[in-house]
């Protein structure tokens, strides 16, 4: 029996199937390779860079802010690390009202501070989820009891902080800065960019839950450029303890002394008083905030007298032995009568250089007269007032000064004794300095130089003030010849005179000679545009030793109240006191025989105070009027306008909405923070407040004041309704088209930092401010 056939366990292939099959297996294989070959080899260096992204994260490390020194390498500001505190809400937990209670007791030390009470903390805690500022740059205790608290979220972050070793010393020429180190005023605002440096890189390498596993620099913050000042800080101190001893003693609402090198223009001292704490900007008053040694001018009234002698002598041939009749002190031109003072009534036939001891009014408009217009001018001019010093200081003014073309039939008169132009303490002692030095005019300067190097490093040397006694042999640029050497020296004799025989007889020194002008000017009441007959400044600028000046001192004292209130009683002692003390200092041999307290007190107590003017004749309308020809960012300018500032709004308005939603760049020190802190410290705006406190907030729109034409301010300067006072608004969070409408609704000026949004002001929302003050308001993405 055959066996049957075995039976095909599986159906036959075919060969359709299996090639259809194979084609596919292929085209598979084909598009994976081809697939892996994109991702791996085309876009290797994409994903590879995503990878890095992803696992890595660049933040911009802050540099060090540059050290201001004397010109001795004395720290006069410097930056220094400090604690902030800052919050993770969502690892705080429900916790929040009562950690930002406890918080709050610690860090809330200033009733002025709305930024660390507790409603705002609590506030800030709940409107981020992962990142929200509790405190920014506490001092070490108050940072340590923090540490102390133990609060779970609550961590320490380093930052730098400005910081000033002398407290006010120098404050108006140094500046101050604001939380974020932006300068704000003085040489901080003035070289912020130079000041600032160059910011660095920092990777930072985190894992899936962005814990923090090490960083990485990319590049260093390269530090900000140090400036190396012309200030002598012993001097500035000499002239600070005399000024505001003087100011406190005759009850003055304040003063200024600068001191200056006659043959370089360098400023060694430059005093303001009452002054600041740029170390506590929050507390001070926005009237002790202006310079007013650059940013406003007075009338400087028989100092000025100087310029009119000197100008006679080099460009008429007058010589300090002719005779000029005072006609008793009373003098008739064009309808209009000068008048001396009334202890010089009745002065007639006199020398020039004895019209120039007493002062006499007559005998300084006749010197004028024999010039003429134009060339009394030309010489005012040569002098610099009129025009900017160039001072490395914001917010210099150039003074009021009438174009010759524009002066009235009896402006000459006017100007002879110092009426209808405004000048300030930095002009008038480099008009002193000019005829100390032989008749070169020297622009001042309070900087010397510029440097990466640091105190140590032997690149940087302490370049010590020695009296010189010749001009340097490379003049610098705008420095020029206004008096002829010979003029100078019979200018100096004359000087000289005063203090021995005439008005100046307070400034005369032990040891050493002096020379200067006494100066009283009578104020401009505000509320009817004339001269006040008890309101007045005092002032005295001269030079010691006379035979080879080694110091120039300018001594301005705005409306003292107690006791005299003349020049030669208020100012020249200040004078004396500074030159005395600085003189000694320096070491500058004597050229006088030194005399006895009791000699020294006899001849200061016989001052005599016939400088103040017998009446006023000055234009003084014709003088507020010269206000709109100065230039747009002049200090005595009206407020600006939101149509005078159209260009800058129209380019700004757009990136205010942008700046909006724009990422903050991160602040120092948060190089090391997790990746969830910086997305939401960016997404609250890189601010030092995340919601404003009601308390401070202004959102009302205010109505246009009455804002009358320019007038005198009390501090000698020119301002919109000295009378009138007005609360700052608060500017954060707004853009600058806000900002300036807003301001100039109120009468204020406005000065812009940056651009984006407003984050810091000063002075601070609230302060009561006269119309016409200028509010700073930094503004940044």
């Amino acid at each position: 029996m055959r066996p049957s056939p075995r039976q095909t366990l599986t159906a036959p292939i075919r060969r359709s199937r299996f090639l259809w099959v194979a084609i596919f297996l292929c085209v598979w294989v084909a598009a994976i390779g081809m697939r892996l070959t994109w991702l791996q080899v085309v876009r290797h260096g994409e994903f590879v860079e995503r990878a890095k992204n992803q696992q890595q994260r660049g933040f911009e490390v802050a540099p060090r802010r540059g050290v201001l020194y004397d010109r001795n390498l004395r720290e006069l500001a410097m930056t220094v690390l400090v604690d902030s505190v800052y919050a993770v809400p969502s690892e705080v937990g429900p916790n929040k009202a009562a950690d930002a209670a406890m918080l709050a007791k610690v860090v809330h030390t200033d009733l002025l501070d709305h930024f660390t009470t507790q409603d705002q903390i609590e506030a800030r805690m709940n409107a981020s989820r992962n990142f929200s500022w509790v405190a920014r740059k506490l001092d070490a205790d108050t940072a340590e009891r923090v540490k102390e608290l133990n609060l779970k979220g609550i961590y320490l972050q380093k930052e730098f902080k400005r910081f000033y070793p002398d407290g006010g010393l120098a404050a108006h020429v140094l500046g101050y800065v604001g939380t974020d180190d932006d300068g704000l005023g003085g040489l901080e605002r003035q070289f912020d960019e130079e000041l600032h440096g160059t910011p660095g890189q920092m990777k930072t390498a985190v894992d899936a839950k962005h814990h923090v596993m090490g960083s990485l620099a990319i590049s260093e913050p390269m530090p900000g450029e140090n400036l190396v000042l012309t200030i002598d800080a012993n001097i500035q101190y000499m002239a600070e303890r005399a000024l505001d001893a003087q100011v406190k003693k005759v009850g003055a609402s304040h003063g200024t002394v600068v001191v200056q090198d006659p043959r370089t223009g360098n400023i060694l001292a430059l005093a303001v008083s009452p002054r600041f704490n740029p170390n506590d900007s929050r507390h001070v008053d926005a009237d002790s905030l202006t310079n007013l040694a650059v940013s406003d001018v007075y009338e400087p009234g028989s100092t000025f007298k100087l310029v009119t002698y000197s100008a006679a002598i080099d460009g008429a041939g007058v010589q300090p032995t002719d005779i000029v009749d005072c006609q008793g002190g009373a003098f008739t031109y064009e309808g209009r009568t000068l008048h001396d003072d009334k202890s010089d009534m009745g002065m007639g036939r006199v020398t020039v250089q004895k019209a120039l001891e007493k002062s006499s009014d007559v005998g300084a408009a006749k010197m004028a007269l024999k010039l003429g217009n134009e060339k009394f001018y030309e010489y005012i001019k040569a002098y610099g007032f009129g025009e900017r010093t160039g001072i490395e200081l914001p917010s210099e003014t150039r003074g009021l000064l009438r174009p010759a073309r524009k002066w009235e039939p009896t402006s000459i008169l006017s100007l002879a004794i110092g009426q209808e132009v405004g000048v300030t303490p930095v002009q008038l002692v480099t008009m002193v300095s000019t005829i100390a030095n032989g008749g070169v005019y020297m622009p001042p300067h309070v900087l010397l130089e510029s440097t990466d190097a640091m105190k140590g490093d032997v690149r940087l040397k302490a370049q010590p003030f020695h009296p010189s006694y010749q001009l340097p042999e490379k003049l610098p640029e705008g420095s020029h010849r206004v008096i002829k050497e010979l003029t100078a020296a019979k200018m100096r004799a004359m000087m000289q005179g005063i203090v021995v025989e005439g008005t100046g007889k307070a400034a005369q020194l032990n040891g050493y000679s002096s020379g200067g002008k006494t100066g009283t000017a009578n104020k401009i009441d505000p509320a009817t545009h004339t001269y006040s007959h008890t309101k007045l400044v005092a002032s005295f600028a001269g030079f010691a030793p006379v035979s080879a000046p080694a110091v120039s001192i300018a001594v301005v004292i705005d409306t003292p109240t107690i006791g005299s209130f003349y020049g030669a009683a208020v100012s020249a002692p200040v004078f004396h006191d500074v030159a005395q003390q600085v003189l000694e200092y320096l070491g500058v041999p004597h050229d006088q025989p030194l005399k006895t307290q009791q000699q020294m007190l006899e001849a200061r107590n016989d001052t005599e105070v016939d400088d103040t003017p017998g009446q006023q004749v000055g234009d003084l309308n014709a003088m507020f009027d010269e206000v709109n020809s100065l230039p747009a960012d002049d200090p005595l300018r009206q407020p600006a306008t939101a149509a005078a500032m159209a260009q800058n709004v129209q380019a700004d308005a757009v990136n205010d909405a942008a700046a909006r939603a724009a990422h903050a760049k991160e602040p120092s020190g948060l190089s090391g923070l997790p990746d969830k802190v910086m997305q939401a410290f960016h997404a609250n705006g890189n601010t030092t407040s995340v919601m404003p406190d009601a308390s401070t907030a202004s959102t009302a729109k205010v109505e246009a004041p009455n804002i009358r034409p320019p007038v005198a301010a009390q501090n000698g300067g020119v301002v919109v309704d000295a009378g009138k006072r007005v609360a700052v608004p608060e500017f954060k969070g707004d853009g600058l088209r806000t900002v300036v409408q807003d301001s100039a609704r109120l009468g204020l000026r406005v000065q812009t930092l940056g651009s984006g949004l407003a984050r810091e002001q000063a002075p601070a929302a609230g302060t009561m401010v006269p119309l016409g003050t200028e509010v700073v308001v930094r503004f940044a993405r």
